[in-house]
C-alpha cells in the first residue's frame, strides 16, 4: 500500500474507510423531516439512528437513546465491513458519510455513561477515539 505515488506507507495500517453516503435519507434529514419517520424509511441509515438517540438522550431518555445508537452502531458496522474496513483502522470524521456511525458511535457511549454501562461506555470511547480522534474531539467525548 502506498500514501502517494511512489512513496510508501511506513506505518503499515489499512487504509482510512469511507462510507458511501445515502443521499435520500440525507436529503430527508436535511429537509428537516423527522428522524423517526426517515429511520422508518432507511433503517440502513446510521445518521437516522444517531440522531434519534441524540433527540432521545436530550430528552432524558437514556434507555430509548441506548436502543436507537446501538442500532445505528450495528448499521454503521454492517457498512463499514461491506466498504471492506476488517475491525480496525481509520474511519475519517472528515468524510461526511462516515459521520452517522461516529455519531452513533459517540450516542452509545453517552447512553451508555447515563444508565451506568460503564465497560460499554469506556469501549466505546476508545473506539471513538482509535477510528479518529478528531470525532472524540467533535463530538464532546474527551470529558466523559
Amino acid at each position: 500500500m502506498t500514501t502517494s505515488p511512489g512513496r510508501p506507507d511506513l506505518l503499515g495500517g489499512p487504509p482510512p474507510t469511507k462510507l458511501t453516503i445515502d443521499p435520500a435519507a440525507a436529503r430527508a434529514l436535511g429537509a428537516g423531516e423527522d428522524p423517526e419517520t426517515v429511520a422508518g424509511h432507511f433503517p440502513d441509515s446510521s445518521l437516522a439512528w444517531a440522531t434519534l438517540a441524540e433527540r432521545s438522550l436530550d430528552a432524558g431518555s437514556p434507555v430509548t437513546s441506548y436502543a436507537y445508537a446501538r442500532t445505528g452502531y450495528h448499521r454503521g458496522l454492517d457498512q463499514l465491513r461491506h466498504a471492506g474496513w476488517r475491525g480496525h483502522g481509520p474511519i475519517p470524521w472528515s468524510h461526511e458519510p462516515n459521520q452517522g456511525f461516529l455519531r452513533a458511535l459517540a450516542a452509545l457511549a453517552r447512553a451508555a455513561t447515563a444508565i451506568g454501562e460503564t465497560e460499554e461506555a469506556t469501549r466505546c470511547r476508545d473506539f471513538l477515539a482509535d477510528s479518529d480522534p478528531q470525532a472524540a474531539d467533535a463530538l464532546g467525548l474527551k470529558t466523559i
